[in-house]
């Protein structure tokens, strides 16, 4: 399972932090009921209630399984963490790229040439050994919860992952590798990945941190040594695009091999990947962008020219579309998001360092990564490149800037932005489906001791209330009906993201208990078994709220094939949002979803200004009333 640092507790921050709380019973039983019952048919909720009221009952499973997780939660940090690690990341079998990295896409750059793009390759690469800096030290300031409940100081612990990190693919179940502490004895190196192939860049030589110009002249060489074409081995890096099982028996094959052993591990031990990419030959809208940093293009761009299982990796194109890809299991989006930020920074704001030193240095070259290949391997090789291809062709992203209003508006109406985006994600998904389905919205849990994500069901009775009397042809809802339906909507998303990040969600607790349930040898409860819960964790709608400061955006694949990914990042004045669905399933189209998403925040927006300009008009009839009447002297 992860290694943890033992120092990792340390420190400014876990200590004082509480520990995630476990939710009562009969409170999460309640709320799951209530979640579920506007989702699913009469005949099914009746179903449903009836088997989590057996497995609720006094004496019965369910109080069983409580009191462990309560012991559990007595001996641990964290109760939830690992069981949460291995049933989001670790247990799934798909592949990384698309259905599980997430990407941020920084702003395009405007190269002149190629020496211009390693320029900014040396200088982004410098960037991130300045923010390894204070991640060793343990220097990054704490920071405090902002939006619902803001001031909470916060676990640091993900930022410590950022560097350190490693997803081992297995045949079963990944495993996540954090190397605390010991990574300072080996000398420091990055991987850059160039034309498909991988070298060592050692940014430390005779103990002292390369210079920017250093750093420049020995990623120079790297170009030049992967243009030679006798020297070329095949495109390795695709094995880490495929599906983590078959992965993990390519992994067993080449390790047999003493050769590829060697390069694994200095895979395994870098800071972090850099890859060179070629240019991708596409109009570099924010979709082509967005594209090409969740799946590189396919082999035939620059889809072999990654390493899926490091944690981040950081592309440079040589046509300026740069951006991060991010291993998801060792942290949450908003450490990309500063990680990310932190580079833009340094890049705009220190000038390039590129003097040259008063004594020149004599560096040892970059180290090419050897492969040794035989026909198993290159089928192996084959299939994974077949297997990305597929998952290429079948995204379908739709990266749209909603310029109309952004958050002031939303805070001028006196709702929050988050709360009231989410319900514009249910009214788009009605508009589109005439229904409404599990959605899931990552909730951070970064007030307790290593805490991670719970899940926001946002598809609540309220929101459902709410789109309803939207699409409602017959005009059967009055303004202020709409209003107060939307009101109720947002307080209902509001008070449910409250529950989630003070650790009162149910989707922790009820994988707690299926998962005490699995360690106790007991045979499944009947309620994990029903469609109602098995349907309750196909989360059509997977979004989240991901915003920066600076010009850049995140981006991900759907969680399921007939769904959607949302993100969003809302600005002062626009929102910029990613949407992504599957080409084969015929239910799901993301220019339809991105389209109905506009269209319904034009029609919350004007129900909020017509509201606004009756609430005026009768204050100030009321106001004409109540003035005494003046007599015609």
């Amino acid at each position: 399972m992860s290694v943890r640092g033992k120092e990792a507790t340390r420190g400014q921050d876990s200590q004082v932090l509480p520990k995630v709380p476990v939710p009562p019973l009969k409170q999460t039983l309640d709320t799951y009921l209530k979640c579920v019952q506007h989702l699913v048919t009469e005949e099914q909720f009746e179903k449903t209630k009836t088997t989590v009221e057996k497995f609720g009952a006094p004496g019965g499973v369910g109080e069983v399984l409580q009191k462990k997780l309560l012991e559990r939660q007595d001996k641990t940090a964290n109760w939830v963490c690992d069981y949460w690690l291995e049933d989001m990341y670790l247990n799934n079998r798909l592949a990384l790229p698309v259905n599980s990295s997430p990407a941020m896409v920084f702003p395009k750059q405007a190269f002149k040439d190629q020496k211009d793009a390693l320029r900014f390759a040396a200088h982004l690469i410098q960037g991130v050994l300045d923010y390894k800096a204070l991640v060793d030290a343990r220097a990054l300031p704490l920071e405090f919860a902002r939006g619902q409940l803001a001031g909470t100081p916060l676990c640091m612990e993900q930022y410590y992952r950022l560097f350190s990190s490693y997803r081992y693919p297995g045949l079963k179940t990944d495993s996540l590798k954090v190397h605390m502490g010991a990574a300072s004895s080996v000398p420091e190196h990055m991987i850059v990945a160039c034309k498909n192939q991988f070298f060592a860049l050692d940014v430390v030589a005779n103990n002292k941190q390369l210079s920017e110009m250093e750093i420049l002249s020995q990623l120079e060489k790297i170009v030049k040594m992967s243009e030679n074409a006798e020297e070329r081995h095949p495109p390795f890096g695709l094995l880490t695009s495929d599906g983590r099982t078959e992965w993990a028996q390519a992994r067993e094959a080449l390790t047999k091999d003493q050769t590829n052993r060697d390069s694994l591990a200095l895979i395994e031990s870098c800071v972090g990947v850099v890859c060179l990419d070629e240019p991708c030959r596409l109009p570099p809208s924010d979709t082509n962008r967005a594209l090409m940093m969740l799946h590189g293009g396919g082999r035939e761009k620059n889809g072999a020219n990654r390493w899926y299982d490091k944690s981040m990796q950081f592309v440079v194109g040589m046509d300026g579309v740069c951006g991060v890809v991010c291993e998801h299991s060792p942290f949450e989006g908003i450490v990309m998001v500063e990680c990310s930020e932190h580079l833009m920074k340094y890049i705009k704001g220190s000038p390039s360092k590129m003097v040259k030193p008063s004594s020149e240095r004599h560096l040892p070259p970059p180290r090419r990564l050897l492969w040794k290949s035989n026909s198993h391997i290159q089928g192996l090789l084959e299939a994974s490149g077949d297997r990305l291809q597929r998952l290429v062709n079948n995204l379908d992203m739709d990266v749209f800037t909603f310029k109309t209003y952004g958050k002031e508006f939303i805070k001028k109406q006196k709702m929050s932005p988050d709360a009231f985006i989410q319900v514009a994600l249910q009214l788009a998904f009605y508009k589109c489906r005439g229904r409404l389905v599990s959605t899931y919205e990552s909730a951070s849990l970064r007030r307790f001791q290593e805490g991670r994500v719970d899940n926001i069901r946002s598809a609540t009775a309220e929101a459902l209330a709410f789109v309803k009397s939207m699409a409602d042809e017959r005009t059967t809802f009055t303004d202020s009906e709409k209003m107060k339906r939307l009101r109720d909507a947002i307080k209902a998303q509001t008070d449910y993201t409250i529950a989630a990040i003070t650790g009162m969600a149910i989707d922790n607790h009820l994988l707690g208990l299926l998962r005490t349930a699995k360690e106790l040898n007991m045979e499944k409860p009947e309620m994990f078994c029903d469609e109602t819960y098995l349907t309750s964790n196909h989360f059509i709608l997977s979004t989240s709220q991901v915003p920066t400061t600076l010009e850049m955006f995140c981006c991900y694949g759907p969680v399921v094939p007939n769904g959607y990914g949302a993100c969003y990042n809302p600005q002062s004045d626009h929102i910029i949002f990613c949407v992504s669905s599957f080409w084969e399933n015929t239910e799901t189209s993301s220019a339809v979803f991105a389209k109905a998403l506009s269209e319904g925040l034009l029609e919350i927006q004007n129900l909020c200004n017509r509201s606004d300009a009756a609430a005026t008009k009768a204050a100030k009839s009321s106001q004409a009333a109540s003035q005494p009447h003046k007599s015609g002297k």
